[in-house]
């Protein structure tokens, strides 16, 4: 990997963090816990189909420990990291089948994974399956979320190439 390349990942992983800091201050519009838009996404979505896999999951991986450390809360680290790797491991797989037009459902079948993720990473840690109910919910908001963050990686993707 050369340095400009190495740099381009470092401010990717740096605008991600960045962007995920910020939502952490922003106040929760839904009164749903651990609901959120996950505007950092935007980032891997975009990392997701403009670069190499293992450079994607750098930039990931850099943003979660970073992410927790900043955040004051490295308890969700594993919920966090189960999540990425099933957001990531779909969107991978789907990058190849999807065309360039359709990120949007990439993103939202992403989003799906890792609410999924996050749900199994519960149901061990807890040794309980009543936290599978919540996933329906997720399930529904994450969807949103992942459409909108979608729709701006699209937006921000089709810019880069113009």
């Amino acid at each position: 990997m050369n340095i400009r390349r190495l740099t381009e990942l470092a401010l990717l992983s740096s605008v991600a963090l960045i962007i995920f800091v910020i939502e952490l201050r922003i106040p929760n519009p839904f009164p749903i816990p651990g609901v959120k838009l996950g505007l950092a996404n935007i980032v891997t979505v975009c990392a997701v189909f403009r670069y190499r896999p293992s450079e994607t999951a750098m930039i990931v991986t850099v943003r979660l420990l970073l992410g927790a450390m900043f955040s004051g809360n490295p308890s969700a680290l594993l919920y966090s990291a189960a999540g990425a790797v099933a957001c990531l491991c779909g969107m991978l797989l789907l990058r190849r089948i999807l065309p360039e037009q359709q990120i949007w459902l990439c993103s939202v079948i992403g989003a799906m994974l890792h609410n999924v993720g996050q749900i199994t990473a519960a149901v061990i840690m807890m040794q309980s399956f009543g936290v599978i109910a919540y996933l329906p919910i997720l399930l529904v908001t994450g969807s949103l979320a992942g459409a909108f963050t979608g729709l701006c990686a699209q937006l921000v993707l089709h810019r880069i190439k113009r």
